[in-house]
Order: structure tokens, then C-alpha cells, then sequence
């Protein structure tokens, strides 16, 4: 789901294709300027869509998933991105330093779990709530947040409504942070297991690296 590797990618294949076959036209060929044009912007859009359709299924392939489900996360991810920058917005809306420390690391959470689920979308389903409730609701409540900070009365009920909300944003933090947890989740297991194979592999050497050495020191004492 790298959109700008993949967009350069197709343009940097194509764009030197056509442009080589357009000067093969008009000068190897002898072909017409504006039938050559044709040609070649023919060229570049149907091989554009060629490598487009080769990389969607090189992905779908990798990470097993059917083209629905990828068309699916896609459009969550472009949605989740557009719903990070309102949160980003409204740091100008919050004048507490709390609600801002907060509101700051929910942003810089959410654009860590997208780029994950971007890097691997079957991270999605590890991730789901994020998507479908608490980056809805981090915005939601920040622009309730925003709106009651900049009231010019401040009575009794807007104080607690301002202190519910700051501690309803630092639950949000806390559920953002499990999210987190749990897109790397499989990653930290996979290093774990990692891990155990190097340190039973290094065991398993010692004993004959050991054994090696108390050779070498049984024949210098024979000496």
C-alpha cells in the first residue's frame, strides 16, 4: 500500500517508454506528428494502467488478501489521514497544555498506526477499532473540547464539562495506545521468536566450542 512508490514507479517505467517509442514513430517510422502523439499517449496511459493492475495483485498476492478487502483498508486509510489532519487543526483550538500534550500524541499515534497498516494492510484487523471508533472519536471530542475552551463564560457547568472532556481525550490517549500496541503486536512476537532461535542456536555451539578448547588445553599440559 505504498501509493508514492507505486505512483513514481509506474511514471518513471512509462514515461521514458513512450517517450522513446513517440521518437522511434516520427523519426525511425515516418509517421505523422499527431498520429505519433496518439500512439504514444496510448502507449503511457494503457501501460500505466498495466503496471498498476501488476502491483495491486503483487500486493493482494503478498499479504493474501481478495481485492475487495484491499479496496477496503485503502479507502480507510485515506479517510483516517484526512481525519489526522483535522486533529492536527485543532491543536490552535486547545489552550490547556494537558488537552494539547494530548491531543499531540493521539495525532502522533495515529499516523504511526496508519503507516503500519499502510507497510502491511492485514495490520488492519489487529487495528479495526482504531478505524471505525477511537480516531472518530479523538476528533469528535477535540472539536467539543475546542468549542467549550473558547466560550467567554466560564461557569461552574462548563468547568466540569471542560474537565470531563480532558479526561474523556486521556482515555481516547490510553485506547490509542493499546492500538498501537497491538499493530506491533505480531511483530514483537515474530522478534521474540527470532530471538529464541539465535540464543538455542548460540547454546547449542558452546558445548563444542567448550569441548574444543579443553582439547587444547589437555595437550598443552601433555607437553
Amino acid at each position: 500500500m505504498n501509493f508514492v512508490k507505486n505512483f513514481f514507479t509506474r511514471h518513471l517505467i512509462m514515461a521514458p517508454t513512450s517517450l522513446f517509442t513517440w521518437i522511434f514513430l516520427v523519426s525511425g517510422a515516418g509517421l505523422n506528428f499527431f498520429v505519433s502523439s496518439a500512439i504514444g499517449a496510448g502507449l503511457y496511459a494503457g501501460g500505466y494502467v498495466a503496471i498498476k493492475e501488476i502491483q495491486l495483485r503483487s500486493t493482494l498476492k503478498q499479504f493474501g488478501l481478495a481485492r475487495s478487502e484491499y479496496k477496503h483498508i485503502e479507502q480507510q486509510v485515506i479517510e483516517s489521514k484526512k481525519k489526522v489532519k483535522q486533529l492536527t487543526n485543532m491543536y490552535g483550538q486547545v489552550r490547556s497544555i494537558q488537552a494539547f500534550r494530548q491531543v499531540y500524541d493521539m495525532a502522533a499515534k495515529a499516523r504511526r498506526i496508519i503507516k503500519i497498516v499502510q507497510t502491511n494492510p492485514r495490520k488492519f484487523y489487529q487495528v479495526e477499532t482504531f478505524f471505525y471508533a477511537h480516531l472518530d472519536s479523538a476528533v469528535e471530542i477535540t472539536s467539543k473540547y475546542g468549542l467549550l475552551v473558547n466560550q467567554p463564560l466560564k461557569d461552574t457547568e462548563i468547568k466540569i464539562a471542560l474537565q470531563h472532556t480532558r479526561e474523556t481525550l486521556a482515555d481516547l490517549n490510553q485506547e490509542m495506545e493499546r492500538d498501537l500496541r497491538n499493530a506491533v503486536a505480531t511483530d514483537l512476537e515474530q522478534l521474540r521468536m527470532e530471538i529464541d532461535f539465535v540464543d538455542v542456536t548460540i547454546n547449542k555451539e558452546k558445548p563444542l566450542l567448550e569441548s574444543k578448547g579443553e582439547h587444547s588445553n589437555d595437550r598443552e599440559t601433555i607437553k
